[in-house]
């Protein structure tokens, strides 16, 4: 008979094609089953952070619903940071870990229920009789309110014989949420009235639009009405007319972009939750711009909208497409009259910073011109995240995955490789972080390289600091010390564990990369890139951090 691990195993396996974890005595009967009993893959990495970590970024490179594991205990306490990330980030995952036994707790055993609850998830606990049921009820979980749920298998239920396993109905999910109501049809023919008649209207798009569906009806809607557009750094690419966009906006955009953007006289955003970085702390719209956001929110997330719809986002894009089309108005001709590429253009810097080490925004530029096209692009925390994201254009927002940044996290970059791999295994999967996060991941370094092979590469900036507390409490005056880090030779970790490390002191050191990028993937290693970067280069985006927190107070 199937042991109620088996029930949970096989029932998850009907809905997920693809487990990260690593086993311990609370999860060894399910293992057991998923590799045994089903079609899901296994993918091991060597910290239970990791777990969430690779299973969150397989969802934000897919799309699909994640699925890690862990042990109880100390397993599941590793856990936590990379939870709350996924919870912050609203991806649905679940997270099938052992718990204590039903008999009580045992000296090692903490309360999970409270721990997980702490931190946003909702856990649910398998019993003899119940096991598929409930493992089905946290999937639908999951989906329903996009958020991670904690599967919870108590120790001694997890061998016991289940019985035959049942045959579960469907999942039931919701309908994408659509207006039905007279007020929010009043409200979407009075804003198609308000788009049609702007003379400059600006579309801004995050990745809540990118999740509904609606790069199509975005873009249909753009040339309607003639609207520039832009996007958040989570919803690039999903705008079709590239040459009338202006990129991310915010800290990571260009300068010359984001002064346009304030002589918009409507703005719409789409499925973004205008934050302090999109918004550059306030700064992006002008007061006169009338704002409206559109979001599956209870409300309008920023003090400066002046028009809230709730809804999804390719659905009220589609309406507002036919109620303009009714209007039968011209396009507002105002993008025809912008030359966008100077707009879009960003500093290069020279070769090396003050310092004599290689200025980052130089070798950020080459690495941009030097990645396959053919990229998923997984960013790290810190002050680093800058230059990719200013640099390196990826096709889509699933193809930038910034992990840790929703929770302000350091140190999740290595283990979202092999989950990014496993989404989109034919791209090139590269990694940037900096040293500090690259040093907290450490564990997971041998997991990226297994997992990615010729794959993927990493690129470390070691600039030998926590850069983000040196632009900020550095310049603050506090006390440098605790921000500092003695130089890593990274690129000799990585030729530790199989994969080929090159330090980059200067750009000819980056023909490596040429020469990596130009082999076949079957014929090339990982390849880790150690720049060895100036830390006195400051990101745009942490020049805005740091101008707000220098604000006299009133």
């Amino acid at each position: 008979m199937p042991t109620v691990s088996a029930h949970v195993a096989r029932t998850l396996a009907t809905h997920i094609d693809h487990v990260f974890g690593l086993m311990g005595n609370g999860n060894a009967w399910f293992l057991d089953t998923l590799e045994r009993d089903t079609d899901a893959t296994f993918t091991a990495v060597r910290h239970e952070a990791g777990a969430v970590v690779a299973a969150d970024a397989f969802h934000r490179a897919s799309g699909r619903l994640a699925a890690a594991t862990a042990t109880y205990g100390a397993g599941f306490t590793n856990t936590l940071t990379a939870l709350a990330e996924s919870v912050q980030a609203r991806v649905p995952l679940v997270l099938v870990v052992g718990d204590e036994p039903t008999s009580g707790p045992r000296a090692w055993d903490v309360d999970q229920i409270a721990l997980a609850s702490a931190v946003g998830a909702r856990t649910y606990t398998v019993g003899r009789t119940d096991a598929a049921a409930t493992t089905q009820i946290a999937i639908e979980h999951a989906l329903t309110y996009r958020v991670p749920t904690v599967l919870a298998i108590p120790y001694d239920v997890a061998p016991l014989e289940g019985g035959p396993i049942p045959d579960l109905p469907p999942l039931q999910l919701p309908s994408p949420l659509a207006p039905s109501d007279a007020f929010t049809r009043a409200a979407i023919a009075r804003l198609a009235a308000e788009l049609s008649r702007a003379e400059r209207p600006f579309l801004l798009a995050g990745r809540g639009a990118w999740t509904s569906g609606a790069g199509a009806a975005l873009g249909e809607l753009a040339d309607l009405v003639g609207a520039v557009t832009a996007t958040t750094a989570l919803g690039r690419g999903i705008f079709p007319r590239g040459e009338f966009d202006l990129g991310v906006t915010g800290g990571f955009g260009a300068e010359a972009a984001m002064d346009l953007i304030r002589d918009a006289d409507v703005a719409v955003v789409f499925g973004a939750s205008l934050n302090q970085f999109t918004t550059r702390f306030g700064a992006l719209f002008s007061p006169t711009t009338r704002v409206v956001q559109i979001d599956l929110a209870p409300a309008a997330t920023h003090p400066h909208v002046g028009g809230y719809l709730r809804g999804d986002a390719r659905t009220i894009a589609q309406d507002l497409v036919r109620e303009i089309g009714e209007l039968d108005r011209d396009p507002s001709g105002w993008r025809e009259s912008i030359e966008f590429a100077p707009l879009r253009e960003r500093e290069s810097g020279p070769e090396f910073g003050p310092d004599g080490r290689l200025d980052p925004r130089a070798a950020a530029r080459r690495i941009g011109e030097l990645l396959p096209e053919d990229r998923v692009v997984v960013s790290d925390g810190g002050h680093f995240i800058g230059w990719a994201n200013m640099y390196w254009p990826v096709a889509a927002p699933d193809r930038m995955l910034m992990v840790g940044t929703a929770f302000q996290s350091i140190g999740l970059g290595f283990p979202s490789v092999p989950g990014a791999v496993m989404a989109k295994p034919h791209a090139v999967t590269v990694l940037t972080t900096g040293d500090g996060g690259g040093l907290m991941a450490l564990a997971d370094i041998e997991s990226a390289v297994r997992v990615a092979g010729g794959h993927g590469l990493a690129v470390v900036w070691n600039d030998g600091a926590y850069g983000a507390e040196v632009h900020l409490y550095g310049r603050k005056g506090l006390a440098p010390e605790p921000m500092l880090i003695p130089d890593v030779d990274f690129a000799g970790i990585a030729s530790a564990v199989g994969a080929r490390g090159v330090v980059v002191r200067e750009l000819a050191d980056l023909d490596a990369l040429a020469e990596w990028a130009s082999a076949p993937a079957a014929e090339r290693p990982y390849l880790l890139l150690d720049l060895r970067v100036s830390r006195e280069v400051v990101a745009p985006y942490q020049e805005e951090i740091y101008r707000v927190n220098s604000a006299p107070k009133d």
